[in-house]
């Protein structure tokens, strides 16, 4: 039976665009209110504007995902404003094209602090709370899709996303006895400023970046609405990962098996700059 989710209060980073914005709304139609963090308070109270146009209310925190201090805040706007939480969507990231051969330290550990550091630390926070208070509750990270499989110079995104679904599979297992649901989004190729920050990232690099419908099938490429649909989904009818193509999911299964198939395939989406 899915789960009514009328009243109940979601908490999204990287809420002000793309995917945390179209799940806002998402869940805005399905009857919850939200908690919205994002870098930008002027697109964060646009998208505030739209949940209430649907009738529910939302808060907004701004700040960087990948402040110690940001999950605290979060959870503490949730119980001032409503009183509660009942789900955690940690979708903030980033991504970056170069070959791991060319690329700084710092920007490794940068990716990996806002897209993977700063999703656990939510959690884990949220989790934490959720126990203690003795209630339910459903914590998500976006990961991706190359979570299963890494593209030729987009291997540091490739393993913070990598990173994100096994800490999400362990932790599912560990707080089910708590009552507590946790999953993993693994999106295709969507339609958001994402291609435009990676490639503004990624300036200086030998990888060239590919913009989103260029060399893809259509097929291949969603809309961020997809993806906060399939979210919703998640949330009614609880589910250990979140997939949005199932041709692209049995692709990750088959060149898992045989990571040569892959080898094979690769070298074709791979582009660089004359």
């Amino acid at each position: 039976m899915a789960r009514p989710l009328t009243g109940e209060v979601i908490i999204i980073t990287g809420a002000s665009s793309g995917i945390g914005a179209a799940t806002a709304l998402a869940c805005a139609r399905a009857g919850m209110d939200v908690v919205l963090n994002a870098r930008r308070p002027e697109r964060l109270a646009a998208v505030a504007a739209q949940v209430a146009q649907l009738g529910r209310h939302a808060a907004t925190v701004a700040g960087d995902a990948a402040d110690e201090h940001l999950p605290d805040r979060l959870l503490d706007t949730a119980a001032q404003r409503f009183g509660r939480f009942d789900v955690v969507f940690a979708n903030a990231g980033y991504g970056q094209h170069a070959a791991m051969h060319e690329m700084d330290e710092a920007d490794l550990r940068r990716i990996f602090e806002v897209n993977f550091f700063a999703a656990n630390r939510l959690l884990c926070a949220a989790a934490r709370r959720l126990i203690s208070q003795q209630r339910p509750g459903h914590l998500l990270m976006c990961s991706s899709a190359v979570a299963k499989f890494a593209l030729p110079t987009f291997s540091a995104y490739s393993a913070t996303k990598a990173a994100q679904n096994h800490v999400c599979r362990a932790m599912r297992l560990e707080l089910r006895p708590y009552g507590i649901e946790v999953a993993s989004a693994h999106p295709i190729t969507t339609r958001t400023e994402f291609f435009d920050e990676a490639a503004r990232r990624s300036s200086g690099h030998t990888a060239a970046p590919v913009a989103p419908g260029r060399g893809l099938p259509r097929w291949l490429i969603q809309r961020p609405e997809d993806v906060a649909a399939a979210v919703v989904r998640c949330l009614r009818r609880p589910r250990p990962e979140v997939w949005t193509s199932h041709t692209v999911r049995l692709f990750a299964a088959l060149v898992t098996a045989f990571p040569s198939l892959f080898d094979a395939l690769a070298p074709l989406h791979q582009r660089r700059r004359p």
